[in-house]
């Protein structure tokens, strides 16, 4: 199982506003394969707080009703594990988000990958790149 960042549904789901860069379009077409492998099910792991980073963005973008629908898929999805954050979560958070550099919801979902075995992460932050005990995957 892989961790996934709220990032990558952010770069499937979002319409551009203007015209993208090369690189930029092709993370967007990574993401979408990524999103195809989750829709033909395969496990994947993330945290009520990233969950809410997607909300948050796509309500403000498509509107309240494609985050309800985006909301509803991930609840109704058996394949897609959502693990609830605590205060707990945060407090651990800073220590993490310190020693190695990234902030804070990075640090949750690296704490949160530690403390279920995860080595990978779907993401397109590089930040996640200094934490020599997880791999970065962007396909």
């Amino acid at each position: 199982m892989r961790f996934i960042d709220s990032n990558v549904f952010l770069h499937a789901f979002l319409k551009p506003r203007r015209i993208l860069s090369d690189e930029e379009r092709k993370v967007k077409d990574q993401s979408k394969i990524i999103i195809g492998r989750l829709e033909a099910g395969e496990e994947v792991y993330t945290t009520t707080v990233h969950l809410s980073e997607v909300l948050n963005i796509v309500e403000s973008g498509l509107g309240l009703e494609k985050s309800l629908g985006f909301l509803a898929w991930v609840i109704s999805t058996d394949n897609i594990m959502v693990s609830a954050t605590a205060i707990e979560d945060y407090e651990g958070a800073i220590g993490t988000a310190k020693e190695e550099g990234i902030s804070p919801n990075d640090a949750i979902a690296y704490n949160a990958m530690k403390s279920q075995d995860i080595t990978e992460i779907y993401s397109f932050d590089k930040h996640f790149n200094q934490l020599k005990d997880i791999k970065r995957i962007m396909e």
